[in-house]
């Protein structure tokens, strides 16, 4: 199994906590952002995983410089491009069942367990609950995802995708299909899950979303994100590295 993790962006929400660095190098107890996912994509059987690096590249290629199951790609236009930008530059690597995620968020490992064993071509995990403009929202009917996108209206969205997802190599061919034809219509600006939305509407895949079932999971992009993740962070999560 791959992995594509999107490590590109500045972070500049989080203003003088990163103080330069990559967001995924802010720390939780001890271990950075991207350390906790690492671990988990390692705990988990991941054998090769896909960089997408744009803000501060360096950093990324230093700590992870003899990692022989890391490979980078550098996005140059990630100042001009929004998350599917990124997954076009280091989506041509991927060939097997993948993990989506990004540098930024963190889980525990019950929601892991969700993506690897999972049956459907495309899991994502959803955390039900009421959502706020930011949110990444989803409406499924009898848990087949049928839309995906920020600017559904909060009223009508049954949960937040939070950011990771899984899917099967079989999906492919129409995901990067998809992902090119964005591109090609310049819409440098729109989410990953674009991509998912014309899979939805145009292919017949089974696309499932799954509860997270109030396991833990943050996205860190405000300093009020870090400290909600830094005071609920579960044993679970941060046991992993003993």
């Amino acid at each position: 199994m791959q992995a594509i993790i999107m490590a590109a962006g500045k972070g500049s929400r989080l203003g003088s906590l990163t103080a330069g660095k990559p967001k995924s190098f802010v720390e939780i107890k001890g271990k950075k952002l991207i350390d906790y996912n690492l671990r988990l994509l390692e705990e988990y059987g991941v054998d090769e995983i896909i960089l997408v690096t744009g803000y501060q590249c360096e950093a990324f290629e230093g700590l992870l410089h003899d990692r022989e199951d890391v490979r980078f790609v550098y996005n140059p236009f990630y100042e001009m491009m929004n998350v599917l930008g990124s997954f076009y530059m280091g989506m041509d690597l991927l060939h097997d069942d993948f993990i989506y995620l990004h540098a930024d968020t963190i889980c525990e490992p019950a929601i892991f367990e969700r993506l690897v064993r999972f049956d459907a071509d495309v899991i994502l995990p959803v955390d039900y609950k009421t959502c706020d403009d930011e949110a990444m929202k989803v409406r499924s009917e009898n848990g087949r995802v049928v839309q995906i996108t920020k600017q559904m209206p909060n009223g009508l969205a049954e949960g937040e995708f939070i950011g990771m997802a899984s899917f099967k190599k079989r999906v492919l061919p129409a995901l990067k299909e998809k992902t090119k034809q964005l591109m090609k219509e310049k819409a440098f600006t729109e989410y990953f899950e674009s991509a998912i939305q014309r899979m939805i509407d145009e292919e017949t895949f089974d696309i499932r979303a799954v509860p997270t079932e109030g396991a833990f999971w943050a996205e860190v992009d405000f300093l009020e994100d870090y400290e909600r993740a830094a005071a609920k962070i579960p044993e679970s999560l941060t046991g992993i590295f003993k």
